[in-house]
């Protein structure tokens, strides 16, 4: 029987293995810093006067821990740490010149996941499992809104679910319900919100529903139950999004990576007509579609931390960005597949992530340069324009 009175049943379960809070002084009184110290007040708390280090140990050495019995320390496995962060919050996305990039901006604020999705990037990026936030609020809000004025002609689509999950911590950070309170006095900013969780605690705090974008990703239910270890179900996914389009938001819907395993026509079939018996075409603004990619590190992470994805043994080739690809025939079918049955059910605002246009022209029958560039499409299409 669990004890309904512990503190820690009041987190999500995929939160549960949390052990310990780090923090760095410097942001000991921060308002989040309190806040996360009252939510997870059934935690021990290490109080660091220079910054937190876990050494460097590799994320195989990491999945291991279990059969060696080393200390979850050394890799930081449930930890969460409160870093007063030095670098830039505001970034480009990290697209490359060889293919289309969406061009949104980066909204930086921790790094890492509590969840464990398979081919997840993340495993190649970071050497440690600790969950980071970036304390200092004050400094990362200084910085937008000095962008904000220094630009003030300029419009900005803004994300923070590249090197984090958007909404993974929201019980117990509100990282997202302060942002969107912030960027309420600034209607020349909309904020996409991706996740593959549920919180929605963040509405409360919103100005105008018009500015800010929840994004949930999708793909096949085989995948979400296989390889997307302690996120929601695609079910749970679109009952959200509902709930936001019926509270006046448009939300976005994210299909990267889509995944070869038998079956794949069908299951990602069964994920759109979901879509549709949950979401009406303006409720969205819009829907991406990526195949299958990953740097050449990332095949043994996914060995070696998750067997059970067969999927990193199909053809690949070594695209011009350097990472590992489908070849353009299996990627093709796969992005025209599941771009064929939104459009049949009425979805608008595809595109593509990370393709040139000779796979833009196989799967839509035109280029971004046809849509005005794919930065200033999307742009329009966040605007509701």
């Amino acid at each position: 029987m669990h004890n309904l009175d512990d503190p820690a049943m009041h987190v999500p379960k995929y939160l549960r293995h949390l052990r310990q809070v780090v923090v760095d002084r410097s942001v000991l009184d921060a308002p989040l810093t309190q806040r996360v110290l009252r939510r997870l007040g059934h935690l021990p708390v290490e109080i660091r006067e220079s910054e937190f280090d876990f050494g460097r140990m590799s994320p195989s050495s990491v999945d291991k821990r279990a059969e060696d019995a080393s200390d979850p320390r050394e890799s930081g496995e449930g930890t969460v740490y409160l870093k007063h962060y030095r670098g830039r919050f505001l970034r480009s996305c990290p697209g490359t010149r060889h293919y289309h990039c969406c061009a949104y901006r980066i909204v930086h604020i921790g790094e890492n996941c509590p969840l464990s999705c398979s081919y997840c990037i993340l495993q190649a990026y970071f050497q440690d499992r600790v969950l980071k936030v970036w304390a200092n609020q004050a400094d990362l809000f200084a910085e937008l809104e000095s962008a904000f004025m220094e630009q003030s002609d300029r419009r900005w689509r803004l994300g923070t679910g590249e090197f984090t999950d958007s909404l993974t911590l929201e019980p117990v950070t509100g990282y997202s319900g302060d942002l969107v309170g912030f960027l309420g006095t600034f209607p020349q900013a909309c904020l996409e919100l991706k996740s593959k969780v549920v919180d929605l605690s963040w509405m409360d705090r919103v100005v105008r529903p018009d500015r800010v974008l929840p994004a949930w990703s999708m793909n096949a239910p085989e995948i979400q139950a296989d390889q997307e270890g302690g996120s929601a179900s695609l079910e749970e996914r679109l009952r959200a999004a509902r709930i936001c389009a019926q509270a006046g938001f448009r939300v976005c819907l994210h299909f990267d990576p889509v995944i070869p395993f038998s079956g794949w026509e069908r299951g990602y079939t069964q994920t759109v007509e979901m879509i549709a018996d949950h979401l009406r075409p303006e409720d969205v603004a819009y829907i991406s579609l990526g195949s299958l990619r990953f740097m050449p590190e990332l095949k043994q992470r996914i060995e070696e931390n998750h067997p059970q994805a067969r999927y990193i043994y199909a053809e690949f080739i070594t695209g011009l960005d350097g990472k590992q690809r489908l070849l353009r025939p299996q990627r093709v079918r796969q992005l025209r597949h599941v771009a064929e049955g939104l459009r049949r059910a009425g979805f608008q605002g595809l595109y593509l992530c990370m393709e040139s246009d000779e796979v833009w022209n196989a799967v839509f029958g035109y280029t971004p340069k046809e849509l005005g560039g794919l930065g200033r499409y999307l742009m329009r299409r966040a605007f509701g324009e």
